[in-house]
C-alpha cells in the first residue's frame, strides 16, 4: 500500500463530474483530501491517493487521460 502526494487541477468541462468518485469504485483508490479550490473556471484538489501501487498507477493515468492535470507533490508515502 502506499500513499501519493498529488495536486489535480480540473479545465472547466471537468468541475461538475464525479472523478474521485470512480476512482474509489474503479481503482480501489481511496483519495485524502487535504486542500481543495473550486469556482466556476477551475478547480484544483491537493490530496493523497492511497491503494496499491499498481491501482494507484492506474488512476493518475486515467485522470490525465481525462483532461485533469496531475501533479505529483513530494515523495511517496509507504505504509
Amino acid at each position: 500500500m502506499i500513499n501519493v502526494r498529488v495536486k489535480l487541477t480540473f479545465p472547466e468541462h471537468l468541475i461538475k463530474q464525479p472523478l474521485l468518485g470512480r476512482l474509489v469504485r474503479e481503482f480501489d483508490v481511496l483519495p485524502n483530501i487535504r486542500r481543495a479550490n473550486i469556482d466556476e473556471k477551475v478547480g484544483w484538489v491537493v490530496c493523497e491517493l492511497g491503494g496499491e501501487d499498481e491501482s494507484v498507477e492506474k488512476a493518475i493515468g486515467w485522470l490525465e487521460g481525462a483532461g485533469v492535470q496531475v501533479d505529483r507533490l513530494g515523495d511517496i508515502v509507504e505504509s
